[in-house]
């Protein structure tokens, strides 16, 4: 039996961190971020109904999409938004139940869906246990105003955006405290996965 595991955290709480932990581990990870820009990659279904919805003038000279273009459009605008996530969100979800199944046919102890925004868009359905990575929200601040060099008010502003990690912690069957050393994360998880029985 494959024990599927969703990953999640908030924005600077070291969810890749832990991912990147437990890759080492030779767990096998579906990637929701990368196989998000995947799909998007000329030739893809979901490229196609992008470039058909927001035209040509969204495309780099070699004709890939231009994030920034496109970022630009979507994020001052609801509608827009919810049109490219219309788009992008079921390509990314057959591609990351498709890769689920694979690790789950092939016998694998554990799979680990890393989900960013695994509570927000309600996919808790596609695992069997929730692990996140939690952090202070002082020090979530900090580290987040360091990785985006960006000022006090819009480092809060992208926190906002997502369910407080409090919350989600609330709402989980693991946690992860990452406030200490990366050994100390390390500690936490494997303990975890043994509990589990997965190392």
């Amino acid at each position: 039996m494959t024990v599927v595991i969703g990953l999640t955290g908030s924005i600077a709480t070291g969810k890749s961190t832990v991912s990147n932990m437990i890759r080492e581990l030779n767990i096998p990870i579906v990637d929701a971020d990368k196989i998000a820009r995947a799909v998007v990659n000329p030739g893809e279904n979901a490229y196609k109904q992008i470039v058909e919805a927001f035209g040509e003038e969204i495309l780099q000279t070699d004709g890939a999409i231009d994030r920034k273009k496109l970022g630009t459009i979507v994020f001052s605008n609801k509608e827009m938004r919810e049109k490219l996530n219309n788009i992008v969100h079921p390509e990314v979800r057959r591609m990351m139940l498709q890769q689920r199944d694979e690790c789950i046919q092939n016998n694998s102890k554990a799979v680990v869906l890393d989900i960013p925004l695994l509570f927000e868009s309600k996919l808790t359905h596609f695992v069997e246990k929730t692990l996140v990575v939690y952090v202070d929200e002082d020090v979530q601040l900090k580290r987040l105003m360091k990785r985006d060099r960006s000022v006090r008010e819009e480092a809060l502003q992208r926190m906002k955006a997502q369910i407080p990690v409090s919350k989600k912690a609330e709402m989980a069957d693991a946690v992860i405290n990452n406030n200490g050393t990366l050994e100390e994360t390390r500690e936490q998880l494997h303990t975890l996965l043994h509990k589990w029985d997965i190392l």
